[in-house]
């Protein structure tokens, strides 16, 4: 599913018209990255949780030429699905 289709999915559950179902969507994702680049969690419950954590720096091998190189420190976008929603889909249709 792509950003269209979950607009789409949003504005027939919703009984909203597309143009504001991609801003509801928008406003939600907005507010979810504002929090994390301010160091929140955050902790949708029965879908999941958010959060940023820091890869310390370590050695890795290139490929292509078996060299090792040097990989830095750096923040990611850790996401970890609640019980609710790995429940859900895990049941067969």
């Amino acid at each position: 599913m792509n950003k269209t289709e979950l607009v789409q999915a949003i504005a027939e559950k919703a009984n909203l018209n597309k143009t504001q179902a991609k801003a509801a969507l928008d406003a939600g994702i907005d507010a979810i990255e504002r929090a994390l680049k301010g160091g929140d969690k955050v902790a949708l419950i029965g879908f999941g949780t958010f959060q940023v954590v820091k890869k310390d720096a370590r050695e890795g091998i290139n490929p292509a030429t078996k060299a090792k190189i040097k990989i830095p420190a750096k923040k990611v976008v850790k996401f970890k699905a609640g019980a609710e929603l790995a429940a859900k889909v895990n049941t067969k249709k």
